[in-house]
């Protein structure tokens, strides 16, 4: 069975013949330019789609599909996962990762202690932030760590593991 990576997300409506205006989850948006369909996944349901156009507007890339006509029809799509099989997913340079495959880490600290799961990734101007909980105790105050090279040390995705060192005062954020 083909696998699906994410490379977005529909955040809007734009203009009255149905684009989608999609906040792009790649370092790369211009890979967009790159394919001829994508698939969206709403609900657990994935459709594929035609690429008839895209272009840029500001952080945003406004795609038009040929299976979408109006505003009512883009509309209904609004939240939906923008996905490509993993096939098509570029080549990774080193220390690059695809951010679905960061999901589920394990992470530990350099001196082997667990802290938790890679729960979330948080997508800031800077640098992106991985959230690190326990899924099984969502009441458990989430650790926050920058992905940034003094801390995240090893990444591991074939062993589903990451090691980080603990700058002072991470813990008690």
């Amino acid at each position: 069975m083909e696998k699906y990576m994410e490379i977005g997300k529909v955040v809007n409506t734009h203009g009255i013949r149905g684009a989608l205006k999609i906040m792009p989850s790649t370092d790369d948006p211009t890979r967009y330019e790159l394919l001829d369909f994508i698939f969206l996944n709403q609900n657990q349901k994935r459709t594929k789609y035609e690429i008839e156009r895209l272009h840029y507007h500001k952080q945003s890339i406004v795609l038009q599909c040929k299976e979408i006509t109006t505003m009512n029809e883009a509309e209904l799509l609004r939240g939906a996962i923008v996905e490509i099989p993993k096939s098509m997913a570029l080549p990774l340079g080193k220390n690059e990762y695809y951010i679905g495959d960061l999901y589920g880490l394990q992470v530990f600290t350099m001196e082997d202690e667990y802290l938790g799961e890679l729960v979330d990734i948080l997508f800031t101007g800077s640098n992106d932030v991985y959230v690190v909980g326990d899924p099984n105790n969502p009441s458990q105050k989430p650790l926050l760590l920058p992905a940034i090279q003094q801390c995240i040390k090893v990444v591991d995705i074939p062993n589903q593991k990451m090691m980080v060192h603990l700058m002072e005062g991470l813990k008690e954020l």
